[in-house]
């Protein structure tokens, strides 16, 4: 049975100085790690308000991408430190000490998604710096991404998917020490999709930061909407189409079984413009 994370700020809970950072923000996990093969070890949601943040801090055996979608933070990478604009993406390597900081006056949205060299095992060394009065440089002195649709170029047929696409790979496997794979920004236009496909040796999780879609895992269709991630696992067949009249914009992360394999799959050949939602409904795990 399919599985699924839903963001519903309802169940966010309070993190106080969290790795020693400022003040209170407030996080759910998205999706668990358990529910992934490879070593996805968590997704986090939630929100980052004004001066509080995520203390500097650093994992010897994982690593983590920071996202906020929606203004500026102060992003902290082995001591140095930048203000990035909304959609920025910040890659935390294992063996990097980093660190988050709103100093602004609006509450932002925030993302953390991990992968770890061992699957389950989690370690931190707090820095006890809440970054609030770092050094900030510019231009960043490390690298980040940001979710940006002049950037991306057009893909047609998608896994045999419908119409044309916007693609853009953020990162690839050799960014990372894990077997984190690749980090993918997808813009789907109103009625396109990427096909039914499977992956043997990769999982996937799609984000859906805006818009609304059809998506459909191991047979089961169902409406996903912005804020949902959806985990493709070992083995599962999968895709998903825009049946709005809204462009769909997807985050897609992968991570391999073996480091740097991503072995063989299938293609369906199924657009998956003709299916609708299922009476069978996928479990939703979010917690």
């Amino acid at each position: 049975r399919p599985v699924y994370g839903r963001t519903d700020p309802s169940q966010f809970k309070d993190a106080p100085n969290a790795h020693g950072g400022a003040g209170v923000f407030r996080y759910m996990t998205l999706l668990p790690g358990d529910v992934m093969k490879t070593n996805f070890l968590f997704v986090h949601r939630g929100v980052m308000p004004p001066k509080t943040g995520i203390g500097e801090h650093l994992h010897r055996t994982m690593e983590e991408m920071y996202i906020i979608f929606d203004g500026v933070a102060l992003y902290t990478v082995n001591g140095r430190t930048a203000m990035l604009p909304a959609g920025s993406l910040v890659l935390c390597q294992a063996g990097s000490s980093h660190g988050i900081y709103n100093p602004g006056d609006k509450t932002l949205q925030w993302m953390n998604v991990s992968v770890g060299t061992v699957k389950g095992k989690y370690d931190n060394i707090d820095y006890k710096d809440d970054l609030s009065k770092a050094r900030v440089e510019s231009p960043a002195p490390f690298p980040w991404a940001n979710l940006d649709p002049s950037l991306c170029y057009p893909v047609t047929g998608a896994h045999n998917g419908k119409g044309t696409l916007l693609f853009r790979r953020l990162w690839a496997n050799d960014s990372f020490k894990t077997p984190w794979y690749f980090v993918d920004h997808c813009i789907l236009p109103p009625g396109t999709s990427i096909g039914y496909h499977q992956h043997n040796m990769i999982e996937e999780i799609y984000y859906l930061v805006s818009g609304k879609a059809l998506s459909t895992v191991n047979g089961v269709t169902w409406e996903v909407q912005a804020g949902d991630a959806i985990p493709c696992r070992l083995t599962d067949s999968h895709g998903i189409y825009n049946h709005t009249n809204e462009n769909l914009v997807v985050l897609v992360n992968s991570a391999a079984q073996q480091k740097g394999t991503d072995g063989n799959g299938r293609e369906w050949k199924d657009d998956l413009s003709s299916r609708k939602p299922t009476k069978e409904t996928p479990l939703l795990v979010s917690k």
